[in-house]
Protein backbone atom coordinates (compact mmCIF):
# COMPACT_ATOMS: atom_id res chain seq x y z
CA UNK A 1 0.00 0.00 0.00
CA UNK A 2 1.18 3.44 -1.10
CA UNK A 3 1.25 6.42 0.62
CA UNK A 4 1.74 9.83 -0.96
CA UNK A 5 5.79 9.76 -1.09
CA UNK A 6 6.19 6.05 -2.35
CA UNK A 7 2.86 6.73 -4.88
CA UNK A 8 4.57 9.40 -6.41
CA UNK A 9 7.93 7.56 -6.41
CA UNK A 10 6.47 4.64 -8.20
CA UNK A 11 4.97 6.75 -10.47
CA UNK A 12 7.61 8.43 -11.64
CA UNK A 13 9.48 5.09 -12.22
CA UNK A 14 6.71 3.66 -14.47
CA UNK A 15 6.64 6.58 -16.13
CA UNK A 16 10.43 5.99 -17.02
CA UNK A 17 9.65 2.91 -18.07
CA UNK A 18 6.60 4.53 -20.58
CA UNK A 19 4.32 1.56 -18.84
CA UNK A 20 0.67 2.41 -19.19
CA UNK A 21 -1.09 3.42 -16.50
CA UNK A 22 -4.64 2.31 -15.66
CA UNK A 23 -6.49 3.96 -12.44
CA UNK A 24 -9.67 3.01 -10.68
CA UNK A 25 -11.11 5.62 -8.55
CA UNK A 26 -13.20 4.57 -5.15
CA UNK A 27 -14.46 4.97 -2.30
CA UNK A 28 -13.82 1.58 -1.20
CA UNK A 29 -16.42 -1.29 0.70
CA UNK A 30 -15.14 -2.94 -2.57
CA UNK A 31 -17.62 -5.39 -4.76
CA UNK A 32 -17.88 -7.10 -8.05
CA UNK A 33 -18.39 -3.43 -9.78
CA UNK A 34 -15.28 -2.06 -8.44
CA UNK A 35 -13.23 -5.00 -9.63
CA UNK A 36 -14.95 -5.79 -12.60
CA UNK A 37 -13.04 -1.87 -13.47
CA UNK A 38 -9.80 -3.60 -12.06
CA UNK A 39 -10.59 -6.52 -14.70
CA UNK A 40 -11.09 -3.99 -17.39
CA UNK A 41 -8.01 -1.92 -16.50
CA UNK A 42 -5.58 -5.18 -16.57
CA UNK A 43 -6.56 -5.94 -19.63
CA UNK A 44 -5.34 -2.43 -21.48
CA UNK A 45 -2.36 -1.00 -19.19
CA UNK A 46 0.78 -2.44 -17.65
CA UNK A 47 -0.42 -0.73 -14.58
CA UNK A 48 -3.25 -0.77 -12.36
CA UNK A 49 -3.80 1.37 -9.34
CA UNK A 50 -6.49 1.91 -7.51
CA UNK A 51 -7.26 4.77 -5.08
CA UNK A 52 -9.39 4.19 -1.92
CA UNK A 53 -10.88 7.57 0.01
CA UNK A 54 -14.19 8.18 1.24
CA UNK A 55 -13.70 11.75 0.14
CA UNK A 56 -15.57 14.35 2.69
CA UNK A 57 -15.91 16.84 -0.10
CA UNK A 58 -18.54 15.55 -1.62
CA UNK A 59 -20.96 14.31 1.51
CA UNK A 60 -23.99 17.21 2.44
CA UNK A 61 -24.39 17.77 5.80
CA UNK A 62 -27.40 15.36 5.96
CA UNK A 63 -25.81 12.45 4.05
CA UNK A 64 -24.01 9.44 5.11
CA UNK A 65 -20.52 10.30 5.29
CA UNK A 66 -19.83 8.73 9.01
CA UNK A 67 -22.54 5.81 7.80
CA UNK A 68 -20.77 4.77 5.04
CA UNK A 69 -18.95 1.09 4.68
CA UNK A 70 -15.55 0.56 5.56
CA UNK A 71 -13.45 -2.32 5.60
CA UNK A 72 -9.70 -1.66 5.43
CA UNK A 73 -8.81 -4.76 5.06
CA UNK A 74 -11.31 -6.55 3.42
CA UNK A 75 -10.54 -4.02 0.69
CA UNK A 76 -6.72 -4.30 0.88
CA UNK A 77 -7.27 -7.95 -0.14
CA UNK A 78 -9.62 -7.80 -2.37
CA UNK A 79 -7.69 -5.23 -4.37
CA UNK A 80 -4.28 -7.40 -4.17
CA UNK A 81 -6.09 -10.83 -5.23
CA UNK A 82 -8.09 -8.68 -8.52
CA UNK A 83 -3.90 -7.42 -9.79
CA UNK A 84 -4.25 -3.73 -9.01
CA UNK A 85 -0.45 -2.70 -8.19
CA UNK A 86 -0.32 -0.43 -6.61
CA UNK A 87 -3.40 0.59 -3.61
CA UNK A 88 -3.47 4.42 -2.89
CA UNK A 89 -5.22 4.86 0.47
CA UNK A 90 -4.62 8.09 1.31
CA UNK A 91 -6.81 10.16 4.44
CA UNK A 92 -7.91 13.38 4.70
CA UNK A 93 -4.95 15.10 5.93
CA UNK A 94 -3.26 13.45 2.85
CA UNK A 95 -5.53 14.76 0.64
CA UNK A 96 -6.78 18.30 2.06
CA UNK A 97 -3.67 19.33 4.22
CA UNK A 98 -4.78 22.92 4.68
CA UNK A 99 -7.27 25.03 3.58
CA UNK A 100 -7.66 24.95 -0.07
CA UNK A 101 -6.69 28.45 -1.40
CA UNK A 102 -8.56 27.47 -5.01
CA UNK A 103 -12.20 25.85 -5.27
CA UNK A 104 -13.85 23.80 -8.41
CA UNK A 105 -17.36 24.55 -9.49
CA UNK A 106 -19.34 22.81 -11.87
CA UNK A 107 -21.48 24.22 -13.32
CA UNK A 108 -22.47 22.23 -16.01
CA UNK A 109 -24.57 18.46 -15.80
CA UNK A 110 -25.26 18.36 -12.71
CA UNK A 111 -28.95 20.54 -12.59
CA UNK A 112 -30.51 17.63 -12.83
CA UNK A 113 -30.81 13.47 -11.39
CA UNK A 114 -28.57 13.25 -8.00
CA UNK A 115 -27.11 16.59 -8.43
CA UNK A 116 -30.24 18.63 -8.23
CA UNK A 117 -30.61 17.61 -4.40
CA UNK A 118 -26.30 17.33 -3.70
CA UNK A 119 -25.60 20.74 -3.94
CA UNK A 120 -21.84 20.88 -3.60
CA UNK A 121 -21.55 17.14 -4.49
CA UNK A 122 -19.96 17.16 -8.07
CA UNK A 123 -17.51 20.49 -6.86
CA UNK A 124 -16.13 17.71 -4.01
CA UNK A 125 -15.85 14.81 -6.98
CA UNK A 126 -14.11 17.02 -9.37
CA UNK A 127 -11.94 18.37 -7.13
CA UNK A 128 -10.68 14.51 -5.26
CA UNK A 129 -10.26 13.73 -9.20
CA UNK A 130 -8.08 16.98 -10.01
CA UNK A 131 -5.79 15.61 -7.52
CA UNK A 132 -5.75 12.11 -7.63
CA UNK A 133 -5.33 12.26 -11.78
CA UNK A 134 -2.35 14.59 -11.17
CA UNK A 135 -0.98 12.02 -8.22
CA UNK A 136 -1.49 9.21 -10.19
CA UNK A 137 -0.98 10.20 -14.09
CA UNK A 138 -3.11 7.74 -15.65
CA UNK A 139 -3.88 6.34 -19.20
CA UNK A 140 -6.85 5.26 -18.72
CA UNK A 141 -8.98 5.94 -15.88
CA UNK A 142 -12.48 3.49 -15.28
CA UNK A 143 -15.85 4.49 -13.94
CA UNK A 144 -18.86 2.37 -13.54
CA UNK A 145 -21.80 3.29 -15.65
CA UNK A 146 -24.26 2.81 -12.28
CA UNK A 147 -23.54 6.47 -11.67
CA UNK A 148 -23.66 8.10 -15.18
CA UNK A 149 -24.08 11.45 -14.01
CA UNK A 150 -21.25 11.11 -12.45
CA UNK A 151 -19.31 9.87 -15.87
CA UNK A 152 -21.10 13.03 -17.77
CA UNK A 153 -18.98 15.50 -15.25
CA UNK A 154 -15.49 13.98 -15.45
CA UNK A 155 -15.97 13.73 -19.26
CA UNK A 156 -16.66 17.13 -19.27
CA UNK A 157 -13.56 17.98 -16.57
CA UNK A 158 -11.42 16.23 -18.87
CA UNK A 159 -12.56 17.89 -21.77
CA UNK A 160 -12.62 21.53 -19.73
CA UNK A 161 -8.74 21.09 -19.05
CA UNK A 162 -7.17 19.07 -21.45
CA UNK A 163 -6.52 16.54 -18.93
CA UNK A 164 -4.65 13.59 -20.90
CA UNK A 165 -6.54 10.96 -19.31
CA UNK A 166 -9.35 8.34 -21.69
CA UNK A 167 -12.28 7.80 -19.54
CA UNK A 168 -13.06 4.44 -19.66
CA UNK A 169 -17.00 3.51 -19.44
CA UNK A 170 -17.84 -0.29 -17.97
CA UNK A 171 -21.33 -1.35 -18.11
CA UNK A 172 -23.10 -1.73 -14.93
CA UNK A 173 -22.83 -4.90 -13.21
CA UNK A 174 -25.45 -6.37 -11.48
CA UNK A 175 -26.58 -9.20 -9.14
CA UNK A 176 -28.56 -12.17 -10.81
CA UNK A 177 -31.85 -10.89 -10.01
CA UNK A 178 -30.68 -7.57 -12.00
CA UNK A 179 -30.19 -4.96 -9.11
CA UNK A 180 -27.15 -2.80 -9.75
CA UNK A 181 -23.99 -3.85 -7.32
CA UNK A 182 -23.73 -1.09 -4.55
CA UNK A 183 -22.10 -0.44 -1.28
CA UNK A 184 -25.45 0.84 -0.11
CA UNK A 185 -27.43 -2.28 -0.79
CA UNK A 186 -26.34 -3.63 2.42
CA UNK A 187 -28.67 -0.98 4.29
CA UNK A 188 -31.97 -2.91 2.26
CA UNK A 189 -34.15 -5.19 4.64
CA UNK A 190 -34.65 -8.62 3.14
CA UNK A 191 -38.51 -7.06 2.25
CA UNK A 192 -36.91 -4.30 0.49
CA UNK A 193 -34.08 -6.33 -1.02
CA UNK A 194 -36.68 -8.54 -2.96
CA UNK A 195 -38.70 -5.26 -4.41
CA UNK A 196 -35.49 -3.82 -5.43
CA UNK A 197 -34.94 -5.74 -8.77
CA UNK A 198 -38.01 -3.91 -9.83
CA UNK A 199 -36.04 -0.55 -10.45
CA UNK A 200 -34.16 -2.64 -13.06
CA UNK A 201 -37.15 -3.83 -14.36
CA UNK A 202 -38.47 -0.73 -14.86
CA UNK A 203 -36.33 0.15 -16.99
CA UNK A 204 -36.33 -2.30 -19.33
CA UNK A 205 -39.62 -1.42 -19.54
CA UNK A 206 -38.97 1.89 -20.94
CA UNK A 207 -36.40 0.61 -23.17
CA UNK A 208 -39.27 -1.75 -24.55
CA UNK A 209 -41.59 1.11 -24.95
CA UNK A 210 -38.69 3.37 -27.08
CA UNK A 211 -38.15 0.21 -29.09
CA UNK A 212 -41.79 -0.29 -29.98
CA UNK A 213 -41.83 3.63 -31.02
CA UNK A 214 -42.81 4.94 -27.87
CA UNK A 215 -41.21 8.74 -27.96
CA UNK A 216 -43.06 10.32 -26.10
CA UNK A 217 -40.66 11.49 -22.62
CA UNK A 218 -43.80 12.03 -20.10
CA UNK A 219 -45.37 8.64 -21.11
CA UNK A 220 -42.28 6.83 -20.42
CA UNK A 221 -41.96 9.19 -17.18
CA UNK A 222 -45.08 7.98 -16.07
CA UNK A 223 -44.50 4.14 -16.97
CA UNK A 224 -41.58 3.95 -15.15
CA UNK A 225 -42.58 5.66 -12.04
CA UNK A 226 -46.17 3.35 -12.13
CA UNK A 227 -43.82 0.52 -12.20
CA UNK A 228 -41.65 1.01 -9.41
CA UNK A 229 -44.78 2.61 -7.39
CA UNK A 230 -46.30 -0.76 -7.45
CA UNK A 231 -43.91 -3.31 -6.97
CA UNK A 232 -41.94 -1.68 -4.08
CA UNK A 233 -42.04 0.22 -0.70
CA UNK A 234 -39.38 3.08 -1.87
CA UNK A 235 -40.29 6.36 -2.75
CA UNK A 236 -39.32 7.49 -6.16
CA UNK A 237 -37.03 10.53 -5.90
CA UNK A 238 -37.30 10.81 -9.77
CA UNK A 239 -37.12 9.40 -13.06
CA UNK A 240 -35.92 11.94 -15.95
CA UNK A 241 -34.85 11.75 -19.39
CA UNK A 242 -32.28 13.01 -20.61
CA UNK A 243 -29.51 13.37 -23.46
CA UNK A 244 -26.33 11.77 -22.72
CA UNK A 245 -23.53 12.61 -21.81
CA UNK A 246 -24.86 16.05 -21.76
CA UNK A 247 -27.69 15.55 -19.68
CA UNK A 248 -29.74 18.06 -21.78
CA UNK A 249 -33.12 18.91 -21.60
CA UNK A 250 -35.11 16.91 -25.21
CA UNK A 251 -37.71 17.93 -27.31
CA UNK A 252 -37.74 14.78 -28.53
CA UNK A 253 -35.89 11.35 -28.40
CA UNK A 254 -32.78 11.48 -30.33
CA UNK A 255 -29.14 10.34 -30.39
CA UNK A 256 -27.93 8.87 -27.02
CA UNK A 257 -30.00 9.21 -23.94
CA UNK A 258 -30.08 7.78 -20.29
CA UNK A 259 -33.27 7.14 -18.49
CA UNK A 260 -32.06 7.27 -14.84
CA UNK A 261 -33.95 7.04 -11.97
CA UNK A 262 -33.55 7.40 -7.87
CA UNK A 263 -35.58 5.53 -4.91
CA UNK A 264 -35.43 5.79 -1.18
CA UNK A 265 -36.15 3.06 0.89
CA UNK A 266 -36.00 3.32 4.84
CA UNK A 267 -32.24 3.42 5.00
CA UNK A 268 -30.53 3.01 1.05
CA UNK A 269 -31.23 5.16 -1.77
CA UNK A 270 -30.95 3.18 -5.07
CA UNK A 271 -30.00 5.06 -8.28
CA UNK A 272 -29.75 3.20 -11.53
CA UNK A 273 -30.02 3.95 -14.99
CA UNK A 274 -30.46 2.47 -18.69
CA UNK A 275 -28.55 4.51 -21.65
CA UNK A 276 -29.97 3.86 -25.45
CA UNK A 277 -28.99 5.05 -28.47
CA UNK A 278 -31.39 6.01 -31.30
CA UNK A 279 -30.22 6.39 -35.26
CA UNK A 280 -31.88 8.49 -37.59
CA UNK A 281 -34.76 5.79 -37.88
CA UNK A 282 -35.92 6.24 -34.78
CA UNK A 283 -34.37 2.62 -34.05
CA UNK A 284 -32.85 1.72 -30.52
CA UNK A 285 -30.24 -0.40 -29.48
CA UNK A 286 -29.49 -0.58 -25.57
CA UNK A 287 -25.76 -0.52 -24.56
CA UNK A 288 -25.45 -3.59 -22.01
CA UNK A 289 -25.09 -2.38 -18.73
Amino acid sequence: MSNLHTLREEIHHHKRSNDSIGFVPTMGYLHEGHLTLVEKARKHNDIVVMSIFVNPLQFGPNEDFDRYPRDIERDRKLAENSGVDILFMPDAEDMYPGTLSTTMNVTARVDVLCGKKREGHFDGVVTVLTKLFHLVQPDRAYFGLKDAQQIAVVEGLVEDYFFPVEIVRVPTVREEDGLAKSSRNVYLSEKERNEAPALYKSLQEAKNMIESREMDRDSIISEVMEFIHSRTSGRVEYVEVHSFPTLAPLERLTGEIIVAIAVKFQKARLIDNIIISLDKKEKSACLEQ
